[in-house]
């Protein structure tokens, strides 16, 4: 499999930018380990391979319990997240279905329960974050581990 086309070169101010976006999320009170479970949720609701690829291998990589990482999909049966895994995880997927509920009420009073104005504020970026990440790899048919070596992820060990 090959990508259509390698698109960082051809716009690197602004991949540079997105790289940056990325580092001020993790450094946000929301923690390594919940970006990680939401990138992965981000990813398969959106069809990317490429980055569900990565996110697992850097959750795995971080410490996060391979048995948690295969409940994802099924997050809302899974006795594995805790509350405030639970509302991110209902956050993140009703954000980026945005144009099949335009974000009710009741979730961001239920999501708002569980987290800060700020931390609401970084959740929503890391999801836009995420989606927009989703979008790119998936147009360019971005190759599952082919950034591995470069990003380190071959520590991993899948």
């Amino acid at each position: 499999m090959k990508s259509r086309i390698e698109y960082y070169p051809h716009f690197p101010d602004a991949f540079g930018k997105m790289v940056e976006i990325g580092k001020l999320i993790r450094s946000s009170s929301l923690g390594h380990n919940l970006i990680h479970l939401l990138n992965i949720r981000i990813s398969q609701i959106n069809g990317c391979i490429f980055c569900i690829d990565m996110h697992v291998k850097e959750a795995k990589i971080d410490g996060e319990k391979e048995i948690r990482l295969h409940h994802i999909a099924g997050w809302k049966e899974s006795p594995l997240f805790d509350a405030r895994e639970r509302a991110a995880f209902l956050w993140a997927e009703t954000v980026t279905l945005l144009s099949e509920n335009n974000v009710p009420d009741a979730v961001y009073e239920e999501v708002r329960s569980v987290f800060s104005e700020q931390e609401m504020v970084s959740l929503t970026m890391a999801v836009a974050h995420m989606n927009s990440w989703n979008r790119i790899a998936v147009s360019f048919r971005a190759v599952p581990g082919s950034m591995d070596k470069m990003y380190g992820l071959d520590r991993a060990g899948l």
